[in-house]
């Protein structure tokens, strides 16, 4: 298979409680923007949605019981199967929600060694938007994770000035994100990242031995 053949998955993880959802709404939009740049790239994109408000009570029943079954355990195999995640969480008393945290907390600490991951969060006010870096950022760093640079956070006034303007600091913000993890995800081979010294040769070649 040539790169420009290469199909790529993409799990969205979306932590809102409420239906409609800004929380989804915003991981919708960081999808589609990863997806056209990986189009760009000439590498066919499928998104996996996982909403972790349909998994609440089985979340809880395998942080008790150890064993996820069922959705969630399909859920995680999406996760962990993955080339790349987008995780978005609304932001609960500054910091992220606690379905959030505790559905990564049953994800295999070694299962994201190396995934490009891009991080989300929606909240009422712009205060909050420091929760990314501050949380959010650090749970995945500590997960292995390869986060990209952008985080986008959404706020509820960032929604009204987005759709009056599609230049606004809310779209423009999606895109840069969307394209840092498309490209994350094309460099990316087989079960890690790429390892720029692959191609270089052994002691055993340069000494011209067998």
């Amino acid at each position: 298979m040539t790169t420009s053949e290469q199909s790529r998955t993409i799990a969205v993880v979306s932590a809102g409680l409420s239906q409609p959802s800004s929380t989804r709404l915003l991981a919708d939009r960081l999808a589609d923007a990863a997806v056209r740049e990986l189009e760009d790239l000439g590498q066919v994109a499928r998104v996996e949605n996982v909403e972790l408000r349909d998994l609440a009570h089985p979340v809880v029943d395998a942080m008790l019981t150890g064993f996820p079954s069922g959705d969630l355990a399909r859920a995680q195999e999406a996760v962990t199967g993955a080339d790349g995640i987008i995780a978005v969480t609304p932001v609960f008393t500054s910091s992220f929600s606690g379905l959030f945290k505790s559905f990564w907390d049953i994800i295999d600490p070694e299962a994201l060694g190396g995934v490009p991951v891009l991080l989300g969060a929606t909240g009422g006010t712009a205060r909050h938007s420091l929760a990314l870096e501050y949380a959010v950022r650090p749970l995945f760093t500590y997960l292995h994770a390869d986060v990209v640079p952008t985080s986008v956070f959404a706020a509820t006034d960032d929604w009204a000035a987005s759709a009056a303007d599609v230049g606004a600091g809310l779209p423009r913000r999606i895109e840069r994100a969307g394209r840092e993890l498309a490209r994350r995800v094309a460099q990316r081979q087989g079960d890690g990242p790429a390892d720029p010294f692959a191609s270089s040769p052994s002691f055993t070649e340069l000494l011209g031995g067998s």
